[in-house]
């Protein structure tokens, strides 16, 4: 199922999206999509509504250098146990929303990476297990970095946190059938590939990510995982859009404008 949440004539609100192509459309959900979801019966045309973060999170938390490939190909080594840090939930865009570029950054980059979106119960002190069920669903994101910031500053905080630099979406897909074990991740920048990886390639999988995080702090629902970025990563330019695909899930494009 894929779940979104849209601006509407009447307002936002989440929704089913059913169907594929120019017949889709988006069912509202009464309320928040994590208990038993209940439609409306208000429908519209997929092409009138407008795809918005599919969801807003209270914090992003990140893992870093998840990927043996990208931890080598900035010189780093791959870490013993996850590396965790965030991203404020300001930084949050959805689909179709600009990368703003901020003015005291030189080289701004893309990183393309699987999200996963924290279930109703949330999670705290899970295993590896109990975090296999926190998780209810998966969406795609960038998590955009300023790497001049980042290697200036050593910690991640505001190399990663400006806001627009975590563009989200399309949707959260929530379909157990979908497998995220071996799932390819692609980035393109006007149409051409940067990065191309795969899943099956992450040091931590997604549960063990969840679990790890859990003894750390509270995820609550709707909280967002990203789950790190394989290799080619590089820099992004005004008038530019780029685009994070994952299999089984879709396509998060965003243009890149400068900074106001």
């Amino acid at each position: 199922m894929r779940i979104a949440r849209i601006a509407q004539p009447s307002g936002m609100s989440f929704a089913v999206l059913e169907g594929e192509g120019p017949g889709a459309t988006a069912a509202e959900i009464e309320g928040h999509p994590f208990a038993q979801i209940k439609l409306t019966g208000q429908r519209w045309a997929l092409e009138d509504v407008r795809l918005l973060a599919p969801i807003l999170p209270s914090k992003v938390v990140c893992i870093g250098r998840n990927y043996t490939d990208h931890a080598a190909e900035l010189g780093n080594e791959v870490p013993k146990e996850p590396l965790i840090f965030l991203k404020p939930s300001t930084s949050v865009i959805g689909p179709s929303e600009a990368i703003r570029l901020p003015a005291v950054a030189d080289q701004v980059e893309h990183e393309a990476e699987l999200a996963v979106v924290i279930g109703l119960h949330g999670a705290r002190g899970l295993d590896r297990e109990a975090a296999k069920s926190a998780i209810y669903g998966y969406t795609c994101a960038n998590d955009v970095t300023a790497r001049d910031i980042q290697r200036q500053d050593v910690q991640f905080t505001r190399a990663k946190g400006f806001d627009s630099f975590c563009p989200i979406g399309p949707w959260i897909e929530t379909s157990p059938e979908v497998d995220m074990a071996d799932a390819e991740v692609r980035c393109e920048v006007n149409g051409e590939v940067r990065q191309l990886g795969s899943t099956k390639d992450m040091v931590f999988d997604p549960a063990a990510i969840v679990a790890y995080i859990s003894q750390v702090m509270t995820l609550l629902p709707g909280d967002v995982v990203l789950t790190g970025t394989p290799a080619g990563v590089g820099p992004l330019q005004a008038g530019e859009t780029v685009s994070v695909s994952i299999a089984g899930i879709g396509t998060l494009s965003n243009k890149v404008v400068p900074s106001e």
